[in-house]
């Protein structure tokens, strides 16, 4: 069982960023309790539906154990939820999570269904022009979840591994070949493979095998 560090939510708003009016959902607040659907938890929103929202995408992990590095990298205090996220919880690292596994999440059941393409609102947000470059050298960008069975959820949730069908590809592995190793057509092929991967995903890898 891992604990959820926080969880929260929020609608997009407007945001102020180096004289730039920009309208981002990376402004979260934490909360105590809500209603996890299949679209998403009630209360929450995106702006940007090419890289947040949808069944796919419904809710945002980041793992605590990278906060502390980017605070070492970075000479500053980076407080959760900083990097949009919808829940915040250790033990959850990249590397560790597989495409495809199902977890229990409260009342509800999520499923991992890829790794998160990072936008530059994550530098904006959090002042820091470099963050995202280093997010995607590092593939530490969290993930996304679709909802298998909606529910409450609670900050005091706990996050348990319900099925693991196949340690097949981490979604570090994912991260990696989507960043950095496009033209290994052998890797796609293998992410390919899990079912479970978002259709998003799957459509943009595919289009690297043609």
């Amino acid at each position: 069982m891992r604990e959820i560090i926080a969880l929260s939510i929020g609608k997009p708003k407007t945001h102020t960023w180096k004289n730039n009016v920009e309208i981002s959902g990376i402004g979260k607040d934490k909360i105590n309790s809500v209603f996890l659907t299949k679209e998403g938890f009630l209360g929450d929103g995106v702006a940007n539906t090419d890289f947040h929202g949808g069944p796919d995408r419904a809710v945002c992990l980041y793992p605590y154990e990278h906060y502390g590095m980017w605070e070492k990298e970075f000479k500053k205090t980076f407080s959760p939820p900083s990097f949009g996220e919808n829940i915040c919880a250790g033990n959850m690292l990249e590397k560790d999570v597989f495409i495809g596994d199902t977890f229990s999440l409260g009342e509800s059941i999520i499923q991992i269904t890829q790794g998160r393409i990072p936008c530059s609102t994550i530098s904006k947000h959090n002042g820091e022009d470099r963050l995202l470059g280093r997010i995607v050298e590092t593939c530490f960008t969290g993930y996304f979840f679709r909802v298998l069975k909606e529910g409450i959820v609670t900050a005091d949730s706990v996050l348990t591994l319900e099925e693991r069908k196949k340690e097949s590809v981490s979604v570090l592995q994912g991260n990696f070949i989507m960043f950095h190793d496009r033209k290994n057509l052998k890797a796609i092929e293998q992410l390919l493979r899990v079912e479970e991967l978002a259709d998003v995903w799957r459509e943009k890898l595919e289009k690297a095998l043609l």
